[in-house]
């Protein structure tokens, strides 16, 4: 995909995606197959790529990578997999991001209503009904900074940005033995607001005001202040990883375990971490390093395969666009 360096074209390469998805998604009912979808979105610049029939993991080696708007190369995609499901990358890639409102592990109604009330979420683009009953909201990207994607599980709602994929109408997905699509809810009739993703962070994942652990007498060695500020801001998500990094980078400059728990304790408390399970990744961090050494990682297992972007095993392929 080119390159957009002026602003006021980046503008409108991202008003043309906006108004691609629209029009597809304006479509009635779901008498708009796959291919002609697909095609017809790479024709109007927006990158797509297939999933498999019925779920969410990409069909391409490198996943949402691989998105195109090359309409040969998604012709020839869906020509192999006719019922492949359809995925485009979200944030800057196709010039969307997207809400992602949970019903079935967390209910996120409440948040969504919440966040709503506050003033956080305008009017979107579209919102589409997913097969298991939650929601996709989808608002332009912001083009003047990234939008990373982010997930507050406790409220269930995610955010699909860069570094992101979704799967869209008029695509299927297998639920209890049922095909169940995605249904296009509403579309706007006019120019919508871009979304400030932050600000909607924030106020679903509120982060504690951090107080730093008195040092002890003659200081710290290391610099234990700023591991700790890093460990206390952590998103959901990523604290526990934070809090492991930080009790190894404290093992590695020969404090106890007992110092890395005074000093890092207090801030994993304030970011959301138990005592037992700080306890547990300490020790863990400390073990870690008493095998491994000093900022190494442990030996990952060569199995000649790889992992899809959801986590799945997927075959390595010997080329690099192949279905």
């Amino acid at each position: 995909m080119a390159e957009v360096h002026d602003a006021d074209a980046a503008l409108d390469v991202i008003a043309r995606r906006d108004s691609a998805v629209a029009v597809i998604f304006s479509r009635p009912g779901e008498g708009v197959a796959l291919p002609l979808a697909a095609r017809e979105l790479a024709q109007l610049g927006v990158p797509v790529f297939p999933c498999v029939p019925g779920g969410k993991r990409p069909i391409t080696t490198r996943g949402f990578h691989e998105a195109t708007t090359d309409a040969a190369q998604v012709v020839s995609w869906w020509r192999q997999r006719p019922t492949a499901n359809l995925a485009l990358p979200t944030g800057a890639a196709s010039g969307l991001v997207v809400v992602d409102i949970d019903v079935h592990k967390v209910d996120g109604c409440t948040a969504f209503r919440n966040a709503a009330h506050s003033g956080l979420l305008p009017e979107p683009l579209a919102v589409v009904t997913t097969p298991t009953g939650g929601r996709h909201l989808y608002y332009p990207a912001d083009d003047e900074r990234e939008q990373r994607s982010w997930q507050v599980g406790r409220a269930g709602i995610d955010f699909r940005g860069d570094g992101g994929y979704i799967i869209v109408p008029p695509s299927q997905r297998m639920v209890e033995g049922r095909r169940m699509p995605y249904r296009v809810e509403s579309v706007a009739a006019g120019p919508v607001a871009r979304l400030d993703a932050q600000r909607l962070r924030d106020f679903l994942d509120p982060r504690p005001k951090y107080t730093p652990a008195p040092a002890p007498p003659g200081g710290w060695p290391l610099d234990v202040a700023r591991l700790a500020s890093h460990v206390a801001n952590r998103p959901e998500g990523e604290r526990n990883l934070g809090l492991f990094k930080a009790a190894c980078r404290m093992a590695e400059h020969g404090h106890s375990p007992r110092e890395a728990f005074d000093a890092l304790g207090l801030a994993a408390s304030q970011s959301g971490l138990g005592e037992r399970e700080i306890t547990r990744t300490v020790g863990s961090a400390y073990r870690h390093v008493s095998v491994y050494g000093p900022r190494h990682r442990a030996p990952v297992r060569q199995t000649g395969a790889e992992f899809g972007d959801d986590g799945l095993r997927v075959a390595a392929s010997a080329s690099g666009r192949g279905l």
